[in-house]
């Protein structure tokens, strides 16, 4: 009996140490690519850096800057309008292609194709289309609105529409990759649920309430934390369908736009780090607070 525990014991250190062998190049780049990253930045955060200079460390100084920063807090504010919009009706309609492309319709895998190719799309083609179309003179949105007798606005160079012009950007861009998603929840759903629901007289509207939505809410929850994760951290968007003399820059500028300016623009890598540190514990707030709330809505089988 104690030869076989032994040889038992054996095994299993033999076992763990491949699993750790295996582990190890995915935990190192971890913690090369992301962890470290993040300590230094929270470093920086309380350091004064600008330009090569070495760090000096100031304490709480930058945060201190940050509170006061009427900049930042209006970043903060055009962000979360971002997310408050975009994410909401972005993951509805998601869910809403993602339905209709689950049934039987003829060309579904084309649909299927045309709704990801933004995901695919180069961020730069897909600015130069929507810079395009937003074009106050030549347009084709505004061309469409003259026909109805409506004078289109300068989307992105009037500072009352160019946030709207980013979101819609946002949630065209977000659709394709949410669907492909909410597609693979919808079809793990046994269709005996759906049999059995015709057969008691359920119509489409009682099925996707009773039965789409409870099962699919796993996914659905996923694809709404991360499209919020992803919200909060908008940059490419801005950065170029907006340019840098745009004089409404500032009402559709985000978190992450205001730390690229500071940290690679203006070299002052201590408040950018600060500013960065911030977004990053209100993305953990967040976080935290969906995690809490999910185990209201969503249904685990």
């Amino acid at each position: 009996m104690k030869m076989n525990s032994s040889i038992i014991s054996k095994r299993k250190v033999k076992i763990w140490i491949w699993a750790y062998v295996l582990v190890a190049p995915t935990v190192l780049l971890i913690l090369l690519l992301n962890v470290w990253p993040i300590l230094q930045t929270s470093w920086y955060s309380f350091n004064e850096l600008k330009g090569m200079a070495a760090p000096k460390w100031v304490g709480f100084d930058n945060y201190r800057k940050a509170f006061l920063d009427k900049e930042l807090l209006k970043s903060l504010l055009n962000t979360f309008l971002y997310a408050v919009v975009s994410v909401p009706v972005g993951v509805a309609l998601s869910l809403l292609v993602a339905v209709f492309l689950n049934v039987n319709i003829r060309a579904k895998g084309f649909f299927r194709t045309l709704y990801f190719i933004p995901v695919v799309s180069a961020p730069a083609a897909i600015a130069m289309v929507w810079r395009w179309l937003y074009n106050a003179q030549y347009g084709l949105i505004n061309y469409g609105l003259s026909l109805t007798g409506i004078k289109g606005p300068n989307w992105l160079g009037d500072s009352r529409f160019i946030l709207s012009a980013v979101i819609i950007v946002g949630i065209w861009s977000m659709i394709g990759y949410n669907m492909i998603i909410l597609l693979a929840g919808l079809q793990d759903i046994p269709k005996t649920f759906y049999e059995a629901a015709e057969i008691d007289g359920a119509g489409p509207f009682y099925k996707f309430r009773n039965i789409t939505l409870p099962l699919v809410s796993p996914t659905l929850f996923f694809v709404t934390l991360t499209t919020f994760i992803s919200s909060f951290q908008v940059f490419d968007h801005i950065y170029m369908m907006v340019g840098q003399s745009n004089p409404a820059k500032k009402a559709a500028q985000s978190v992450v736009y205001m730390y690229y300016q500071y940290t690679f623009v203006n070299y002052n890598k201590g408040y950018g780090s600060t500013i960065a540190t911030i977004l990053l514990l209100i993305i953990l707030l967040i976080t935290f607070i969906q995690m809490k709330l999910q185990k209201k809505w969503v249904f685990y089988r």
